[in-house]
């Protein structure tokens, strides 16, 4: 049986391939995208990993499986026909918002802004959320410049929703306090 190695050595000079066999420079915005969703899925198995609850276990594991399938939409090259690959649907974005409405549901109604912070898994929620708007901001700017699918723009929005309060349900959870961000005036 043949030895199969991580290392190919084909981006030792600064480029990668993207699904398809284009080159491109690993500085490319479409790596950069597909580079961010892969720091999110990152994130969101750390909060797996965490002392979250069975339920809110399972949905982020399928969060997971849906930013692969958002990380395999965006490294394809839009101009080469490549192997059929799984698709994300409107069904992905309705679990987000009822887990959005459930969580909600339980949770006080905000009068101020608040501020990240005040348990680990809220941190970590909270780290989670930007990491998933700085992945869409790329997503946006790759989209003026190269087709992307629109879906994936959708669900990253709603998903930084999600993150946001799932911070508040598990800070809840854990009996943490929310720290209300409080504008004071200079006099």
């Amino acid at each position: 049986m043949e030895e199969s190695k991580i290392y190919t050595k084909g981006g030792d000079k600064g480029e990668t391939s993207l699904l398809g066999g284009t080159r491109v420079a690993k500085s490319h915005e479409r790596v950069e995208a597909y580079g961010n969703l892969d720091e999110l899925n990152s994130f969101i198995g750390m909060i797996r990993d965490l002392e979250v609850a069975p339920h809110y276990r399972d949905v982020l594991i399928r969060i997971q499986e849906c930013l692969f399938i958002a990380e395999a939409l965006v490294a394809r090259d839009p101009g080469i026909q490549t192997r059929e690959l799984p698709l994300l649907d409107e069904t992905d974005i309705l679990l987000l918002e009822r887990e959005i409405d459930a969580m909600n549901g339980e949770l006080p109604p905000l009068a101020n802004f608040i501020l990240p912070g005040g348990h680990v898994i809220v941190s970590a929620c909270h780290i989670a959320r930007t990491v998933c708007r700085r992945a869409e901001r790329s997503l946006i700017r790759l989209s003026m410049a190269s087709p992307v699918d629109d879906i994936i723009i959708r669900l990253l929005n709603r998903l930084s929703d999600y993150l946001f309060v799932l911070a508040r349900k598990t800070g809840k959870d854990a009996g943490a306090t929310e720290t209300s961000w409080i504008v004071k005036n200079k006099a």
